[in-house]
Parts: structure tokens; sequence; C-alpha cells
């Protein structure tokens, strides 16, 4: 695995505390997945978060398993973290929205969304004007909330 972003803190006046932040840009290929839980693995653990290691795994597992199957194109995720909580962001420019759906006792897909819902503290998706989505997470917060960093209002970045 070869990736082009590393990990940064983020600007400590936007978010009051020390946040850790990392970026990768991936193909929408089956192994980008695998790649993406790799990534999780590393930095997570680093960051001090190892209990949210398995289930944002999962999360993004779906998140980025809806965007080869979906979306067609590469995408980036973003994650950030403070050593309590982990904020993660799945983008790309593929059309339409992803959809929670109910899916039968027998359907062998159709729950990932559904797995997102029941790990994450939050979790939403902000669509672009000219195409493409940022589908983003909250875990370990213990309730649903607002982060510091809201998707609609402003990004991650790498300084």
């Amino acid at each position: 695995m070869n990736l082009p972003f590393g990990t940064a803190p983020l600007d400590v006046a936007l978010v009051g505390n020390a946040v850790w932040t990392v970026e990768c840009l991936l193909p929408a290929v089956g192994a980008s997945v695998a790649d993406a839980r790799s990534l999780i693995r590393r930095e997570l653990g680093r960051w001090g978060v190892e209990r949210l290691i398995d289930d944002c795994c999962l999360v993004v597992s779906e998140l980025a398993a809806n965007v080869v199957r979906h979306g067609g194109t590469v995408f980036t995720m973003r994650l950030g973290s403070d050593g309590h909580w982990v904020y993660g962001e799945i983008s790309d420019q593929g059309e339409g929205l992803p959809q929670q759906r109910d899916a039968d006792m027998d359907s062998t897909d159709g729950r990932g969304l559904l797995i997102v819902s029941e790990l994450a503290d939050d979790w939403g998706v902000t669509p672009y004007a000219h195409g493409g989505k940022t589908v983003w997470f909250v875990m370990g917060t213990g309730r649903t909330s607002h982060m510091p960093i809201v998707p609609s209002r402003s990004r991650i970045t790498v300084g």
C-alpha cells in the first residue's frame, strides 16, 4: 500500500484540542477497501483510540465498498481524532446519494448503511452541487452529536 498523504495535527484554534488527521486518495477497486482498513488500524493505534479500531474498520469498509460498487471513481478517505472520538469521511465524485434501505432476510446485500447507522454516534451525507458527495461519521462520543468539524462548513485538511 502506497499512501500519498501523511498525518498532521489539525489547527488547535479550530477545535480547542489537539486533533490528528490523515487523508488518503484511493482508486475505486476492491483492494482499496483493505488498504483503508490498514490505514485505520495504523493511525487509530498511533492516536490512542484502539477501542474504536474494529468499528471504524467496519464502517469504512461499508462506505468504501459502496464507492467501489456504485461510485466508480477514486475516493478520498479522511480521518481525524483527538484521542477520544474519531471523525471520518469518504468522498467521491460518483452520481447518486447513498440511501439506507430495508433488506429482507434472504438478501446478500443492502445492509451497509444500517451497519453504519448502528455503529456510528452520528453520520450523514453531504452532496455537492456539481456532483459527488461526502459520507461522514463520528464515533466515540457515546451520543448523537455534532463534532467541532462540520462537513458542510469545513473540511479536515492535512497541513
